[in-house]
């Protein structure tokens, strides 16, 4: 591969069970990390190029993303990349905040002590992380630990619905997740929901789950608040929603 080849072009090499599959991979992934900006739209023969592919697996790997909540197609226009308004965003924190408070009840019944060990592990590299404000890793870990509850719940629909969930709000909410002031608090959350699972008081863990889903959306409206246009209204937007 020539120097001035990026590395991705590589994917046209690999030996897999589904070319279009590794294209949905690598797009997610350069949608999540701002390579592909938000609104921006996607030319097909161009990402084609860019990956070394055919343009076939890249219109699967379209649909694929546009049923994971990524992408949205418009017709006779071609594919964006979604952008996710501020009511939106609240509609989703609300959902989780449902499903959450449900997942908690579940654990606190059926978590393994094996499963709750992996829980507190990821915590504590959380922690880990957070010390050394590597936000990159802390995000990851974050995200991890959301899934593993989620999965360990034993839902798998549920699981499908909560990963659409959670790639819809990667695009909005990115830059006001990793605040370092803010992972103290995440911390205490994380925490503080490991052990009420560990307690077995479902109320107070579905509460716990409930209570860290609502918490960031209020820190998403706070940051979103600062300084920035339109600030009044996410404010009353945030105050009347919270009544």
């Amino acid at each position: 591969m020539s120097a001035g080849k990026p590395p991705v072009a590589t994917i046209a090499l690999l030996q897999s069970s589904s070319l279009p599959m590794l294209v949905q991979k690598e797009l997610e992934r350069m949608i999540l990390a701002g390579d592909l900006a938000v609104g921006a739209k996607l030319n097909e023969v161009a990402i084609a190029e860019r990956l070394g592919v055919s343009r076939g697996p890249v219109r699967e790997a379209f649909r694929a993303l546009e049923e994971s909540g990524l992408v949205h197609l418009e017709k006779n226009r071609g594919v964006f990349v979604r952008q996710i308004s501020i009511e939106e965003a609240d509609e989703i924190y609300e959902v989780r905040a449902a499903l959450d408070e449900w997942v908690g009840r579940r654990l606190a019944q059926i978590a393994s002590a094996d499963q709750l060990k992996e829980l507190k592990a990821i915590v504590e590299r959380m922690d880990r992380a957070a010390a050394k404000n590597d936000l990159d890793t802390w995000h990851s870990l974050n995200l991890e630990f959301h899934d593993r509850l989620v999965e360990y719940a034993g839902n798998a629909k549920l699981l499908v619905v909560y990963r659409r969930l959670v790639n819809e709000l990667k695009l909005f909410r990115r830059q006001t997740l990793a605040q370092r002031g803010s992972l103290p608090v995440f911390a205490r959350e994380h925490r503080d929901i490991v052990i009420k699972i560990a307690s077995r008081n479902g109320a107070a863990a579905g509460k716990a789950l409930r209570d860290h889903v609502m918490g960031s959306r209020e820190r998403m409206h706070r940051s979103r608040s600062v300084g920035g246009p339109g600030a009044h209204h996410v404010a009353a937007r945030a105050s009347r929603r919270s009544r």
